[in-house]
């Protein structure tokens, strides 16, 4: 997928009102400060009553489902229905998103958290590392994470404003502190459940591409682009779940390419990251 095509506007937005970059630790407040310093975080008025009027709306049909993922969840592995994480929201502030949880207790972070790091720095796809099987993965964590499901508990995230139902995907601060410049930009709006880039692509796009599909949305938010994204939701996630059903089957294909996940993973441990 090219982005620039797709995005005739992306390379303008992402090149003036760059932010001086720091190899900060993930400070909040001096990262709201420097961005607030460069840029204005503005949130449109009407950002609050659109995601309030559709949820409100799509609550016959959002709470039966998250009370059926609960029981699942509960039933499929012990431990704690919810995983919370920490995130990076509006003007660089922290907060804490919530998830269903997908893997088992005892699960290692370290090498997903490698994986998306490196994803990063090379061209190529953002493939869930969890697309070619997860031993690490619960019952049903597969087809949540493939659908998205997994992300429906942030709907509270929303209802508290941390984030929006459109926007940008809420980044990590061990993933934020390694942005450039202009990638930082990003999070001058609300971060979202879904939004431009996961409705044009999503892991088939590169970690680049992501961004700038992020900072054209920034540019031409509006109430009827929030509208066609949350339509076009729905098929996107249904299109997901019937690739992910796929993608074991092609796995042993695809290990050894170039962009594949064994060659992917084949870069020196780091330091741990707060996922």
């Amino acid at each position: 997928m090219n982005a620039e095509g797709l995005l005739p506007n992306a390379g303008r937005a992402t090149k003036g009102g760059s932010l001086p970059y720091s190899g900060s630790n993930g400070n909040a407040l001096y990262v709201a400060s420097e961005l607030s310093a460069t840029s204005l975080c503005r949130v449109p008025g009407w950002k609050a009553s659109l995601d309030l009027t559709c949820i409100l709306l799509l609550l016959p049909l959002w709470l039966p489902l998250m009370i059926l993922l609960m029981l699942v969840t509960r039933i499929g592995s012990p431990g704690p229905i919810f995983y919370r994480q920490k995130r990076i929201g509006l003007g660089g502030r922290h907060f804490f998103i919530w998830k269903f949880r997908t893997m088992r207790l005892s699960a290692d972070t370290q090498t997903h958290e490698r994986y998306f790091e490196n994803l990063m720095r090379v061209d190529c796809p953002m493939t869930k590392l969890d697309a070619y099987g997860d031993p690490r993965l619960v019952p049903f964590g597969r087809v949540l994470r493939a659908s998205g499901l997994d992300e429906l508990p942030q709907i509270f995230n929303v209802l508290q404003g941390e984030m929006s139902l459109v926007g940008p995907r809420p980044c990590t601060p061990n993933e934020f502190d390694r942005y450039e410049p202009w990638q930082r930009q990003r999070v001058n709006c609300l971060p979202g459940l879904t939004g431009y880039w996961q409705v044009n692509g999503k892991n088939k796009t590169t970690f680049r591409q992501m961004i700038e599909m992020d900072l054209f949305y920034l540019k031409n938010t509006s109430i009827w682009l929030d509208l066609k994204i949350m339509l076009k939701t729905g098929t996107v996630m249904a299109g997901q779940l019937c690739e992910s059903r796929q993608a074991p089957h092609r796995s042993q294909q695809e290990d050894g390419r170039p962009g594949s996940r064994s060659m992917i993973l084949q870069f020196p441990a780091e330091s741990d990251s707060q996922i």
